[in-house]
């Protein structure tokens, strides 16, 4: 059974800061307060953005490109969005369709 869901992708670096925490941090905290589907903070071999400052992983920095992936309604997606205005630090955010194959359940 499969189900039409949305896709957020949240892109930021792992050096953001908001207040004394980092960004991916916090807002993953928030969607898990926000009884969010899940989320996944993936981590970019090399990347940039706006800036073109090009963030690669390098062992002694922290400046790696980070994602992260939310699967959920779209109307819970619009709202989580909404919910983390106040954050700063992140670069850009993105919705897209997504098909549901298997949620949950599978070992």
């Amino acid at each position: 059974m499969s189900q039409t869901m949305k896709l957020l992708r949240i892109y930021t670096s792992e050096s953001a800061y908001f207040g004394d925490s980092k960004v991916f941090a916090v807002i993953a905290t928030r969607a898990r307060d926000a009884k969010m589907s899940g989320a996944t903070v993936l981590q970019a071999l090399v990347g940039f953005g706006k800036s073109a400052h090009l963030r690669t992983r390098h062992v002694l920095e922290d400046d790696q490109a980070l994602v992260i992936e939310i699967v959920d309604e779209e109307d819970r997606l619009r709202a989580f969005v909404a919910s983390i205005s106040d954050v700063t630090g992140i670069g850009l955010i993105t919705m897209e369709a997504v098909e549901v194959l298997v949620f949950g359940g599978g070992k």
